[in-house]
């Protein structure tokens, strides 16, 4: 999870994509050139259907709370449209900052008769009704990115993300180790329940002091005026925990504005936080995988659509997440993130 919205108006995002393969027409041409005289066997390998689950084109609404632009959110988007071209599934992705809103992109979902939704569940008991019509119309619904302990009780079928009380005493681990004193976890917005979790979760396994500090996480210069202003107020923080990537980015010049010595680690990933662990201005990342949690999601459908699967059964999330990205790994991931999916 990781998105700025704040009391400000809510932005909508939504985009549509369709997708179509072209599998069949390419192994239809093949036949061609074979000669007469195929078997049905032959003529099943020429639709392209040998070996696969029995599934027309069907469409799934992705619905998120993520911010317009948000770099997060771009790469789960992108996930959810490689899951799609593989498909041949016909993707709506959408998204709005606002619970209200987020709620009501379901509910034109439903209207809209798709398939099935994919959804987060930052604020669960906002989106309850909303996921609860939707059952009830028939559509499947799977978790994904927030939400963990809401799935189950609000009936979706599969969860995929991070499980954010793990990922912050994981966390809270490494900070022991690294022997820091005096950590600062930032939630940029207030009641989101994964940000909450991650700071408790550093907390609990911490042997040094933690304390949260909430700010409006839609206006960056304000973020990195607040950070730096309560560095200098208490100069013996010398660690600041961010919940994503963009904000740890702020916290690099609020260090520099405020002349603190105190290092950096963030909640989530992108291209310019390994840039960053590159040249030593984050010490370290977790990272939950936004690409593969927005892939997992979209083919969680078209796999229960087209062959009745269900993954974890129902009882278990599949987690994708926490993995810790230092100095010492982060080579292996720079090819993937140069390319926008990590």
């Amino acid at each position: 999870m990781n998105t700025p919205p704040g009391p400000h108006a809510p932005s909508r995002l939504v985009r549509a994509t369709t997708l179509a393969s072209a599998v069949a027409v390419v192994s239809l041409l093949a036949a061609g050139c074979s000669g007469s005289g195929g078997t049905d066997a032959d003529a099943a390998d020429a639709a392209g259907t040998t070996g696969k689950a029995g599934t027309g084109r069907i469409k799934v609404a992705m619905i998120t709370h993520g911010a317009e632009g948000d770099q997060f959110w771009e790469l789960v988007r992108k996930g959810a449209e490689a899951a799609a071209a593989k498909g041949n599934i016909e993707l709506t992705y959408a998204s709005d900052a606002d619970p209200a809103g987020q709620a009501g992109l379901v509910r034109d979902a439903i209207s809209d008769r798709v398939d099935g939704i994919a959804v987060t569940l930052a604020r669960p008991d906002a989106m309850k009704a909303a996921v609860a019509r939707a059952r009830a119309a028939g559509i499947p619904v799977v978790g994904l990115n927030s939400g963990i302990n809401a799935w189950q009780s609000q009936g979706l079928l599969e969860y995929f993300g991070q499980d954010e009380s793990v990922a912050g005493r994981a966390l809270g681990d490494k900070l022991d180790t690294l022997k820091a004193q005096h950590a600062l976890c930032v939630v940029h917005e207030r009641g989101n329940v994964a940000l909450e979790a991650r700071c408790a979760g550093v907390r609990k396994t911490f042997a040094g002091q933690t304390e949260n500090l909430y700010l409006d996480g839609t206006d960056m210069k304000a973020v990195t005026s607040v950070i730096a202003g309560k560095l200098r107020q208490d100069p013996g923080i010398d660690e600041i925990v961010l919940n994503g990537a963009q904000f740890a980015l702020a916290a690099v010049d609020s260090v520099k504005q405020a002349g603190s010595k105190a290092k950096i680690a963030t909640f989530d990933l992108n291209n310019d936080i390994v840039n960053a662990v590159q040249d030593g201005k984050v010490q370290f990342a977790v990272d939950q995988q936004p690409y593969l949690q927005g892939y997992l999601a979209v083919d969680a459908i078209w796999l229960y659509k087209s062959n009745g699967n269900i993954s974890g059964g129902g009882e278990a999330p599949v987690l994708t997440g926490p993995a810790f990205v230092t100095k010492q790994n982060v080579e292996k991931i720079a090819k993937f993130a140069a390319n926008g999916t990590r």
